[in-house]
Protein backbone atom coordinates (compact mmCIF):
# COMPACT_ATOMS: atom_id res chain seq x y z
CA UNK A 1 0.00 0.00 0.00
CA UNK A 2 1.25 3.60 -0.62
CA UNK A 3 2.77 4.71 2.57
CA UNK A 4 3.19 8.40 3.45
CA UNK A 5 0.40 9.82 1.43
CA UNK A 6 1.12 13.57 0.34
CA UNK A 7 -3.15 14.96 0.16
CA UNK A 8 -1.53 18.39 -1.79
CA UNK A 9 -2.30 18.19 -5.47
CA UNK A 10 0.82 17.08 -7.49
CA UNK A 11 0.26 17.87 -11.07
CA UNK A 12 3.52 15.69 -12.11
CA UNK A 13 1.77 12.86 -13.82
CA UNK A 14 -0.34 15.30 -15.65
CA UNK A 15 2.16 16.52 -17.52
CA UNK A 16 3.28 12.79 -17.90
CA UNK A 17 0.46 12.33 -19.32
CA UNK A 18 -0.02 15.51 -21.43
CA UNK A 19 2.85 14.80 -23.22
CA UNK A 20 1.76 11.63 -24.26
CA UNK A 21 -1.31 13.26 -25.69
CA UNK A 22 -3.13 16.37 -24.60
CA UNK A 23 -5.33 15.92 -21.84
CA UNK A 24 -9.07 17.67 -22.04
CA UNK A 25 -9.97 20.13 -19.51
CA UNK A 26 -12.28 17.12 -18.43
CA UNK A 27 -10.09 14.21 -17.89
CA UNK A 28 -7.56 16.90 -16.51
CA UNK A 29 -9.70 17.68 -14.01
CA UNK A 30 -10.85 14.23 -13.36
CA UNK A 31 -7.47 13.18 -12.67
CA UNK A 32 -6.65 16.40 -10.48
CA UNK A 33 -9.25 15.03 -8.50
CA UNK A 34 -8.18 11.37 -8.11
CA UNK A 35 -4.55 11.19 -8.58
CA UNK A 36 -2.31 10.73 -5.40
CA UNK A 37 1.14 11.16 -4.66
CA UNK A 38 2.95 8.81 -2.27
CA UNK A 39 6.62 8.03 -1.09
CA UNK A 40 8.59 4.70 0.02
CA UNK A 41 11.73 4.60 1.82
CA UNK A 42 14.81 2.50 0.34
CA UNK A 43 14.15 -0.96 0.14
CA UNK A 44 10.48 -1.11 1.71
CA UNK A 45 8.02 -3.59 0.16
CA UNK A 46 5.64 -1.33 -1.70
CA UNK A 47 3.43 -4.74 -2.55
CA UNK A 48 3.97 -8.16 -1.85
CA UNK A 49 3.21 -11.83 -3.55
CA UNK A 50 -0.35 -12.53 -2.29
CA UNK A 51 -1.15 -9.20 -2.60
CA UNK A 52 -3.51 -7.69 -4.49
CA UNK A 53 -1.71 -4.61 -6.39
CA UNK A 54 -4.61 -2.13 -7.75
CA UNK A 55 -2.30 1.12 -8.04
CA UNK A 56 -0.48 2.29 -11.09
CA UNK A 57 2.29 4.54 -10.12
CA UNK A 58 4.31 6.54 -11.89
CA UNK A 59 7.89 7.19 -10.37
CA UNK A 60 8.94 10.75 -9.81
CA UNK A 61 12.12 10.44 -8.38
CA UNK A 62 13.69 7.16 -7.76
CA UNK A 63 13.94 3.28 -8.25
CA UNK A 64 12.01 0.18 -7.92
CA UNK A 65 12.28 -3.44 -8.65
CA UNK A 66 10.27 -5.99 -9.13
CA UNK A 67 11.15 -9.81 -8.24
CA UNK A 68 10.26 -13.27 -7.07
CA UNK A 69 11.69 -15.65 -4.94
CA UNK A 70 12.69 -19.43 -5.60
CA UNK A 71 14.30 -21.68 -3.41
CA UNK A 72 14.60 -18.55 -0.93
CA UNK A 73 16.67 -16.56 -4.03
CA UNK A 74 15.48 -13.69 -4.74
CA UNK A 75 15.04 -13.05 -8.71
CA UNK A 76 15.14 -9.94 -9.94
CA UNK A 77 12.53 -9.95 -13.12
CA UNK A 78 12.38 -6.15 -13.88
CA UNK A 79 13.97 -2.11 -12.44
CA UNK A 80 12.16 0.37 -13.30
CA UNK A 81 13.04 4.73 -12.47
CA UNK A 82 12.08 8.40 -13.10
CA UNK A 83 9.23 8.56 -15.46
CA UNK A 84 8.53 4.98 -15.92
CA UNK A 85 5.31 3.45 -14.66
CA UNK A 86 4.82 0.43 -13.03
CA UNK A 87 2.54 -1.89 -11.12
CA UNK A 88 2.30 -5.36 -11.01
CA UNK A 89 0.87 -6.75 -14.13
CA UNK A 90 -1.79 -9.36 -12.73
CA UNK A 91 -2.57 -7.90 -10.06
CA UNK A 92 -3.78 -4.31 -11.27
CA UNK A 93 -5.10 -5.05 -14.65
CA UNK A 94 -6.74 -8.64 -13.72
CA UNK A 95 -7.84 -7.80 -10.08
CA UNK A 96 -5.64 -11.24 -8.96
CA UNK A 97 -2.97 -11.91 -6.13
CA UNK A 98 0.36 -10.95 -7.73
CA UNK A 99 2.82 -13.58 -7.83
CA UNK A 100 5.98 -11.00 -7.45
CA UNK A 101 7.13 -8.76 -4.54
CA UNK A 102 7.87 -4.95 -5.56
CA UNK A 103 10.48 -2.90 -3.76
CA UNK A 104 11.82 0.51 -3.62
CA UNK A 105 16.27 0.58 -4.06
CA UNK A 106 16.42 4.33 -3.36
CA UNK A 107 13.93 6.72 -1.36
CA UNK A 108 10.98 6.52 -3.90
CA UNK A 109 8.41 9.30 -4.66
CA UNK A 110 5.39 8.67 -6.51
CA UNK A 111 1.94 10.12 -8.11
CA UNK A 112 -0.57 6.85 -8.61
CA UNK A 113 -3.64 6.15 -9.43
CA UNK A 114 -6.50 3.46 -8.35
CA UNK A 115 -7.55 0.93 -11.16
CA UNK A 116 -11.33 2.02 -10.59
CA UNK A 117 -10.13 5.49 -11.56
CA UNK A 118 -8.11 4.02 -14.39
CA UNK A 119 -11.10 2.30 -15.78
CA UNK A 120 -13.11 5.12 -15.68
CA UNK A 121 -10.58 7.13 -17.55
CA UNK A 122 -10.74 4.60 -20.34
CA UNK A 123 -14.05 4.39 -20.41
CA UNK A 124 -15.04 8.21 -20.44
CA UNK A 125 -12.38 9.78 -21.62
CA UNK A 126 -10.94 9.38 -25.44
CA UNK A 127 -7.74 10.26 -25.19
CA UNK A 128 -6.88 8.07 -21.78
CA UNK A 129 -7.33 5.29 -24.78
CA UNK A 130 -5.03 6.71 -26.75
CA UNK A 131 -2.42 7.39 -23.82
CA UNK A 132 -3.49 3.52 -22.32
CA UNK A 133 -2.56 2.50 -25.81
CA UNK A 134 1.11 4.05 -26.29
CA UNK A 135 1.87 2.82 -23.02
CA UNK A 136 1.08 -0.50 -23.66
CA UNK A 137 3.09 -0.73 -26.41
CA UNK A 138 5.94 0.64 -24.40
CA UNK A 139 5.28 -1.71 -21.66
CA UNK A 140 5.67 -4.64 -24.74
CA UNK A 141 8.78 -2.53 -26.27
CA UNK A 142 10.11 -3.71 -22.86
CA UNK A 143 9.18 -6.78 -22.54
CA UNK A 144 10.68 -7.74 -25.50
CA UNK A 145 14.21 -6.59 -24.74
CA UNK A 146 14.08 -8.48 -21.29
CA UNK A 147 12.86 -11.34 -22.82
CA UNK A 148 15.81 -10.90 -25.59
CA UNK A 149 18.08 -10.33 -22.87
CA UNK A 150 17.17 -13.40 -21.09
CA UNK A 151 18.40 -15.64 -24.09
CA UNK A 152 21.60 -14.51 -24.61
CA UNK A 153 23.65 -17.31 -23.42
CA UNK A 154 26.93 -15.41 -22.77
CA UNK A 155 27.29 -13.39 -19.25
CA UNK A 156 29.34 -10.56 -21.29
CA UNK A 157 27.16 -9.92 -23.75
CA UNK A 158 24.04 -9.49 -21.38
CA UNK A 159 25.17 -7.07 -19.66
CA UNK A 160 26.68 -5.41 -22.83
CA UNK A 161 22.86 -5.53 -24.32
CA UNK A 162 22.23 -3.97 -20.74
CA UNK A 163 24.43 -0.98 -20.93
CA UNK A 164 23.43 0.03 -24.07
CA UNK A 165 20.07 -1.05 -25.22
CA UNK A 166 18.13 -0.90 -22.19
CA UNK A 167 19.12 1.81 -18.84
CA UNK A 168 22.93 2.66 -18.81
CA UNK A 169 21.46 6.15 -17.50
CA UNK A 170 20.97 4.25 -14.12
CA UNK A 171 23.98 1.61 -14.21
CA UNK A 172 25.59 2.79 -11.21
CA UNK A 173 22.79 3.43 -8.94
CA UNK A 174 21.31 -0.09 -9.45
CA UNK A 175 22.65 -1.97 -6.08
CA UNK A 176 25.12 -4.93 -8.02
CA UNK A 177 23.61 -7.85 -6.58
CA UNK A 178 19.91 -6.69 -7.68
CA UNK A 179 21.67 -6.07 -11.15
CA UNK A 180 23.56 -9.39 -11.08
CA UNK A 181 20.58 -11.35 -10.19
CA UNK A 182 18.50 -9.26 -13.07
CA UNK A 183 21.16 -10.36 -15.54
CA UNK A 184 21.80 -14.31 -14.51
CA UNK A 185 25.27 -13.64 -13.43
CA UNK A 186 26.88 -14.22 -10.06
CA UNK A 187 27.59 -11.65 -8.36
CA UNK A 188 31.68 -12.41 -8.35
CA UNK A 189 31.18 -12.32 -12.51
CA UNK A 190 29.64 -8.81 -12.64
CA UNK A 191 32.15 -7.97 -10.65
CA UNK A 192 34.58 -8.89 -12.86
CA UNK A 193 33.20 -8.26 -15.86
CA UNK A 194 32.52 -4.28 -14.47
CA UNK A 195 36.73 -4.19 -13.64
CA UNK A 196 37.17 -4.88 -17.18
CA UNK A 197 35.12 -2.37 -18.78
CA UNK A 198 37.09 0.25 -16.46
Amino acid sequence: MPTKENPEKNLYILSFLNSIRPLSPELRNYLAQKIKSCSFEKNELINKAGEVCDCLYLIKKGMVRGYFISDASEITTWIDSENEVFTSITGFFRNQKSEEYIQSLENTYCDYLKYEDYKYCLNHFPEMRHINRILLEEYYILAEQRVYLARIPNARKRLEFFMVNMKPQIMDRIPRKHLASYLAIRPETLSRLMKDKN
